[in-house]
């Protein structure tokens, strides 16, 4: 789409002539053939985009650039300072490893509609196995490396995989994590058993192999013939990703490949201006939708380098770490999140190690996945002298939903909002009937269906449970969010209606931790819920109910608590502090008032409710919540 509207006619165009507005960004995308329907909508509320259409999503990310004269570029720039290597890799490389690991998929029986598990550390052959899988038509589904085998093994028994993909280890700042066991215990644990698991070995680690079901991934692709893209329809399933659900069981959002690839090569332009040659950053992990669709594909279907780095905003070594890597290859944009610029303002508040390093390359810095503070954004702005750019998007939508479109026209930034609806979304706030609201007034943040292309058509094998975002209030997708339009037309989201918590960018459901705390054999009943964290936005606290008689000390307890949410989620629930109590509050009904305590937690204000069976109650709560660090000080 070529940059004569402004964002208002943009906007305006997108929505009032969906068909025509994305008929224009597809043009940009290489098709093996046309579209036959740009906008189908037969079986609504199970919308279709580019419906008959013929395209392969790996073609279009790495052989037309190739054929293009961008061979010789760099498509990947490998940053890891944990390991000491940086690596680049040309679009012609990535093409030969591609084509060449996609056969040996292929000897392996792996075929269009088939299912990958891709259970990776942050290295190149991430992205050449997940490429892989979509260069033969192939689903591929991530699973974050940090996540314990009883979670793998739940994605392994949904997505049902022909192959997972793994590596000997991960390496998180100077520990090595050994992948092996952990995949081993998941498989073990496991109702479907997959015929065949490839594992990249690490010079750091080399893992044990299980004879005639593990193949070491070099041997196997150094035989393996080199294998072409297979056609595939617009609607045929790209990938599952596994988003946390408020029941404790993962949700499958599903992408299809048409609407994906329209979709984010036009936000490269239109969102973040870019343009192919340009290195963008993408600081987060491939196990998340930021890493599927910055790091991997839309840099990629731009033409742009892309930077793969393994390695954290401090600690690898110091707080200049982001600087480093800016200077080192000439970022001209930067995407993580506020927490990674928190963990540097909370180490280098003045920012010196800043003043080490020529980050002139910097055109700007996009900050997603978890509320941007105004202190955060204000110290990133004026540290940088550069446009810091709040946007908002979820896992569901694959790509931003409001933000500063900054390839259409800029607009004024105002601290703690997003800006506005992305040409595509029709975003509105009503209350709970689905009335709307006038602006300045709180409610619902829902989008009007349609949602665009490169938006979850559905959920894996799951349509009724997708029904659950589409049919609440008809007609609107729910996102789960509060939120508010201002005087302007500027969007502000306020936090999650549900109680799944954002931690650093993270989306976990408490549910499903209360469930795991639950179990325990002194526990009688509990609350998990999220508290405001400075550095991570949200983290999970704990408040327990012990079974009568129970003599093991408080202490004791807590830490098991700790170690099972961590055995069962991963390190990355951050699930650290739970105090016991006498009694939760509740309702006469018996209902937990878990808002209540969340708002105790934090600190703010409550009203007693008029519902409640012992007002006494919420009286030791405070206390309890003071004792672990929480609550009014």
């Amino acid at each position: 789409m070529s940059r004569d509207k402004n964002y208002d006619e943009a906007f305006k165009e997108s929505i009032t002539n969906p068909d025509s507005f994305w008929a224009k960004a597809a043009e940009d995308v290489r098709w093996v053939k046309k579209w036959e329907k740009v906008l189908d909508e037969s079986g609504k509320p199970f919308y279709r985009w580019f419906t008959g259409g013929l395209l392969n999503t790996c073609y279009n990310a790495l052989d037309c650039h190739v054929e293009q004269g961008r061979a010789d570029q760099t498509a990947v720039i490998y940053d890891s300072p944990v390991t000491g290597v940086v690596r680049k890799i040309t679009y012609r490389e990535m093409l030969d490893d591609v084509s060449r690991f996609a056969g040996a998929l292929k000897g392996l029986g792996v075929s269009k509609g088939d299912t990958v598990v891709v259970y990776m550390p942050m290295i190149p052959q991430a992205l050449v196995a997940v490429l892989a899988c979509a260069r033969l038509g192939a689903v591929h589904s991530v699973v974050f490396g940090g996540f314990a085998p009883n979670e793998l093994a739940i994605r392994i028994d949904d997505a049902k995989p022909k192959v997972i993909i793994s590596a000997s280890c991960g390496i998180e700042g100077a520990k090595v994590i050994s992948y092996k066991p952990l995949l081993d215990g998941a498989v073990k644990i496991a109702k479907h058993k997959p015929g065949n698991c490839i594992i990249y070995q690490r010079p750091q680690m080399k893992a044990d192999l299980v004879e005639g079901r593990d193949h070491d991934w070099e041997e196997l692709a150094k035989k393996a013939e080199p294998a072409s893209c297979v056609p595939v329809t617009a609607t045929d399933p790209l990938y599952i990703l596994y988003t946390s659900g408020t029941t404790g069981r993962p949700k499958g959002v599903m992408r299809d490949h048409g609407g994906h690839v329209v979709a984010l090569k036009w936000s490269m332009k239109n969102i973040y201006d870019v343009k192919p040659g340009d290195v963008y950053w993408a600081a987060s992990d491939v196990g998340w939708v930021v890493g599927h669709s910055y790091i991997i594909y839309a840099p990629l279907f731009m033409g742009c380098t892309t930077v793969l780095y393994e390695g954290k905003p401090v600690g690898t070594p110091d707080p200049g770490a982001f600087w480093r890597v800016i200077a080192q290859h000439g970022v001209n944009v930067l995407f993580t999140a506020p927490t990674a610029f928190r963990a540097i303002k909370r180490e280098d508040p003045e920012a010196t190690c800043l003043k080490k390093y020529d980050i002139s390359s910097l055109k700007y810095l996009f900050l997603a996945g978890e509320r941007l503070d105004p202190d955060t954004y204000y110290w990133a702005s004026k540290i940088l002298g550069r446009p810091v750019i709040d946007h908002w998007w979820q896992t569901e939508t694959g790509w931003p939903i409001a933000a500063n479109c900054l390839g259409i026209e800029a607009l004024p930034v105002k601290a703690g909002s997003p800006t506005k609806p992305v040409p595509g979304y029709n975003v509105m706030i009503v209350d709970a009937s689905g009335k709307e609201l006038p602006r300045g007034e709180e409610g619902y943040v829902v989008i009007k269906l349609p949602l665009p292309p490169g938006c979850l058509p559905t959920l894996w094998n799951d349509d009724k449970r997708y029904l659950e975002y589409v049919e609440e209030i008809p007609g609107y997708y729910i996102t789960g969010d509060g939120g508010y339009f201002d005087k302007d037309g500027y969007l502000f989201i306020m936090g999650r209606i549900d109680d799944v918590i954002n931690v650093a960018g993270h989306r976990l459901s408490t549910g499903a931790m209360e469930e795991i705390v639950s179990k325990h054999r002194d526990v009688a009943e509990c609350a998990v819920l999220g508290a405001n964290d400075q550095l991570k936005g949200e983290v999970p606290i704990g408040f327990v109910v012990l079974k009568a008689g129970v003599t093991r000390t408080h202490d004791e307890i807590v830490k098991e608590l700790v170690q099972m949410v961590r055995d069962e989620i991963g390190a990355v629930a951050c699930f650290k502090q739970a105090a016991v109590v006498a009694a939760l509050p509740k309702t006469r009904s018996g209902k937990t008032l878990r808002g209540t305590i969340k708002k105790i937690a934090n600190g703010e204000k409550f009203t007693v409710p008029s519902t409640i069976e012992d007002p006494a109650v919420l009286t030791a709560i405070e206390e309890s919540a003071r004792k672990i660090g929480f609550g009014k000080k």
